[in-house]
């Protein structure tokens, strides 16, 4: 039976996300595989790989909180935003310390946040990175990000340790980069390690070198089960006739089934053997209905 559910790794540096997923599919001897969010390669920490029927979840996950642990050094601005980039600025004019904490704390709330030429992300089918390292640089539009906590701590003149709790596709590079410019200063990031994903942390998160380690039964042995991706969401069981009709793609009635979520509130949908489908409320001519969108198991 082929693997199904939920690994988290801990990724290591020098590696990408995709490497890692890579690996983990070539050791759960599957095809099916994906990830919840793309690591740097110099980034390390939490990657929640989805495996078998899971990575037919991914667009369907419905938290997007993130936190990450990141080093802010002050002084330099490069082209990629962090460390390892080349450097495109530099100032030894380091603000005092209040005054970079007041500035980085200032970015906490909703900005307006451009998108790294640096990044995966994609304009008119090529990805930025790629056309990045052929000089070429395009506009981007800058897109609202949610900094829902951040806290700052001095390490040394020139760097500072930040802890972020962010939004998905919240770039902790730019905001490094941001917080150099408010400075004046210029500012990149030396250090990223991602320590929570939605529900997920690095406690439990397993190393690829231990993965290599485990024979194939331990390893299928540490999947979490895919519903966990959606322990947020309100529980509908079925059975009987309206459970064949869900299985059938057929709609099925609040009023039928005494429930009366809103219009677009997801849910997890369960028959007797537990859960099997995400389901989603939609509006028809009789009323709302809750409808299955993705099946796990038949």
């Amino acid at each position: 039976m082929e693997p199904d559910g939920i690994i988290l790794l801990d990724k290591p540096t020098g590696i990408t996300s995709h490497s890692a997923v890579n690996r983990m599919r070539r050791l759960l001897r599957t095809k099916k595989t994906g990830h919840t969010g793309t690591l740097d390669p110099d980034a390390t920490g939490l990657l929640v790989v989805l495996v078998g029927r899971a990575a037919k979840a991914a667009e369907y996950i419905t938290s997007d909180e993130k936190e990450y642990e990141a080093t802010l050094r002050l002084g330099i601005a490069t082209d990629t935003q962090d460390a390892g980039g080349e450097i495109i600025f530099s100032s030894d004019k380091i603000p005092d310390e209040q005054s970079v904490c007041d500035a980085a704390r200032s970015f906490e709330g909703e900005y307006m946040q451009t998108p790294p030429m640096y990044s995966a992300l994609k304009q008119n089918g090529q990805k930025l990175v790629d056309l990045a390292r052929r000089g070429i640089e395009v506009p981007r539009q800058p897109r609202a990000v949610n900094i829902i906590k951040i806290q700052i701590k001095k390490i040394n003149t020139t760097d500072y340790s930040l802890s972020v709790v962010c939004s998905k596709g919240t770039y902790i590079r730019t905001l490094c980069d941001d917080i150099g410019k408010k400075l004046g200063c210029g500012g990149c990031m030396a250090s990223l390690r991602r320590i929570r994903s939605g529900s997920f942390s690095l406690d439990g998160a397993i190393t690829l070198e231990e993965c290599e380690k485990l024979t194939y039964e331990e390893l299928c042995g540490r999947l979490i089960p895919t519903e966990s991706l959606f322990y947020d969401l309100p529980v509908v069981l079925l059975d009987g006739f309206f459970l064949k009709l869900c299985k059938s793609g057929c709609e099925i009635y609040q009023k039928k089934i005494k429930t009366d979520f809103d219009i677009g509130q997801r849910v997890r949908l369960y028959d007797e053997d537990g859960f099997f489908a995400l389901g989603e409320v939609r509006g028809f001519e009789e009323g709302t209905a809750v409808k299955s969108v993705k099946v796990f198991r038949l």
